[in-house]
């Protein structure tokens, strides 16, 4: 059995317990029918509570049962049941109102939240919402007044039920078409549901853009909520606290706690500086006593000199250092103080202590109170420059130390790789070994000979590997050694080189001086005779050493001998003739 509601921002469908509530289900049934709900006003809505409707005049008293609206106001209220209890358990449980010894009328309401006990038993539950749940979520962020009415109309418009199990009361007509709403339904509305809001009507451009400045800075603030900068977006930052930047690296906090300390009391002076380093991040926070002595100082020291730099003075927008008290009510602390511990840390949680026993409480008081003491002293009291100077130090001396730890872990790591890999290449070597053996296996002429168990084998294996172990560590010593090894062969290869280039150039001019030689000493013979200068100049162009030049002067001398042989044997034939 369902009922679907129609609204403003959208339809609700709604499962009726019939079974459970049969007097109230009619009720609501038949109020549905006659069209009894329509444009009527949803005059309450309270977030995470409640949304009540029901009433025709929108004022939140009126309304009438089915059976007033047919036989008359005496029977304006009925009684409905509670038996069997069903709670408001969940967001969308749909009940009637009471008002008072288990009387109901038309008003009903819609739960916005989950849980509420405080309804139980005062109020008839007689359904649930099954769909529509996101308009309950419109419902439940509507913009409302302190008497919970919301600015802007949200009313129902119609109402369709789907099945009807039970019997009209007597006197009872279901209208043909849905009725206009009348002046009496409309009278009490504030801004229509389908009316344009311009929030700009009658404002003059300054206003505007403050408006708009005014929206950006609070989403750029709910931006911060939500990455956890802010503990909250409503949150103002201190009034009396300056923010100095551009600062020279060598000005400390002595400096600047005198140089503002003319516009007033000084209460806090803190230049930001590197946790590991200690050094100067060029900006700090001057707090003072007053807001006056802060606004003084913002308009006397920006642009100022300060050690040769040119500062820039602001009022403070941080929170981070602050302990906070509220929405824009906290930025001060114990004692009228600026707490400097951290905000998220201490974001207005109280400590939790352990329950003590008698007797307890009066011994210890005293020496919490002298903690709590000496706890104060040491946040209040302020550092010297040499204390800052010594903590400077440390913090290089622990930085060295950690360093130098890091360097010999990584040696370390390095060694090990080093035998990791003797180990593995050792391994390999035997592995391949075994697979050759494996493969090329013959058969043994001995019980021990050729076998992979023979002691003569296993003495050559071991013998073997502790020769090629001994290699290899020899081959891969150290980085160190092998890149000085490297470094002398390439200088030994440069000198040879050189000395190469120097031998070959000595050479060339000594073959040159020996050609210009060969060159005379050809000239020379050719005037004997032509054929041997012919000969003797061309074989003379092609020497090049001295073997070659003696090969040639046995060839020239025997073709002389040759040839005077032959004149001697024409003469002889002519004679002869």
């Amino acid at each position: 059995m369902s009922v679907v509601i129609e609204t403003t921002l959208g339809d609700l469908t709604v499962d009726l317990f019939t079974d459970e509530r049969p007097v109230a289900c009619l009720n609501f049934i038949k109020l549905c029918q006659l069209k009894y709900y329509n444009y009527n006003l949803f005059h309450t809505v309270q977030q995470g509570f409640i949304a009540q409707t029901g009433d025709p005049s929108g004022v939140g008293n009126g309304g009438s049962s089915v059976w007033g609206v047919v036989e008359g106001m005496q029977k304006r209220f009925f009684e409905a049941e509670y038996i069997p209890k069903i709670h408001h358990s969940s967001a969308g449980m749909l009940s009637l109102v009471s008002a008072g010894k288990n009387l109901v009328g038309s008003q009903f309401f819609f739960t916005l939240g989950e849980n509420l006990t405080s309804l139980d038993g005062n109020h008839c539950v007689i359904g649930e919402v099954v769909e529509g749940h996101e308009v309950l979520r419109k419902l439940n962020d509507a913009i409302v007044d302190d008497n919970f009415r919301p600015y802007q109309d949200i009313r129902i418009t119609h109402t369709v039920v789907l099945e009807d199990p039970f019997p009209n009361p007597r006197g009872f007509q279901v209208p043909s078409r849905s009725p206009s709403p009348s002046a009496e339904r409309l009278q009490n509305g504030r801004i229509a549901a389908d009316e344009d809001i311009d929030e700009t009507n009658g404002k003059t451009m300054e206003e505007m853009q403050e408006m708009l400045a005014e929206r950006e800075a609070k989403a750029r603030a709910t931006i911060l909520e939500i990455v956890g900068d802010l503990p909250d977006a409503e949150m103002a930052p201190p009034e009396n606290v300056l923010f100095v930047c551009k600062l020279n690296p060598v000005t400390t906090d002595d400096d600047l706690e005198i140089i503002f300390s003319r516009f007033g009391v000084v209460k806090g002076c803190e230049v930001i500086r590197d946790r590991k380093t200690g050094d100067s991040l060029q900006y700090a926070f001057v707090e003072f006593e007053d807001q006056k002595s802060c606004e003084a100082a913002y308009f006397k020291m920006d642009n100022v000199l300060i050690d040769d730099r040119r500062i820039h003075v602001d009022f403070s927008q941080s929170v981070s250092k602050v302990t906070w008290r509220g929405k824009g009510r906290g930025v001060v602390g114990d004692g009228s103080q600026l707490d400097f511990n951290n905000l998220r840390e201490s974001n207005g949680k109280k400590h939790e202590s352990k329950p003590r026993k008698r007797g307890q409480e009066d011994r210890r008081g005293q020496g919490d109170r002298r903690i709590d003491r000496k706890r104060n002293d040491e946040q209040n009291r302020e550092i010297t420059s040499e204390e800052r100077r010594k903590a400077r130090e440390q913090r290089h001396r622990e930085q060295r130390e950690r360093e130098d730890r890091g360097r010999r872990n990584n040696t370390q790591r390095s060694r090990s790789r080093e035998t990791n890999i003797r180990h593995n290449e050792r391994y390999e070597r035997r592995r391949s070994r075994s697979n050759d053996r494996n493969v090329d296996r013959r058969r043994p002429t001995s019980p021990y000979r050729g076998s992979r168990y023979s002691p003569e084998r296993r003495r050559r294996e071991s013998q073997r590997d502790r020769s090629e172990d001994r290699h290899h560590r020899t081959q891969a010593n150290s980085q160190s050694e092998r890149r000085q090894a490297e470094r002398k062969y390439k200088e030994k290869e440069s000198e040879n080189v050189s000395k190469d280039r120097k031998r070959a150039a000595v050479e060339e001019e000594r073959a040159s001086k020996k050609r210009s030689k060969r060159a005379k000493s050809s000239s020379s013979e050719s005037s004997d005779s032509s054929e041997d200068s012919e000969s003797s100049s061309t074989d003379s162009s092609d020497e090049s050493s001295s073997d070659e030049r003696s090969k040639r002067k046995k060839q020239s001398k025997s073709k002389q001998k040759k040839s005077k042989t032959k004149r001697k044997h024409k003469s002889k034939k002519k004679h002869k003739k």
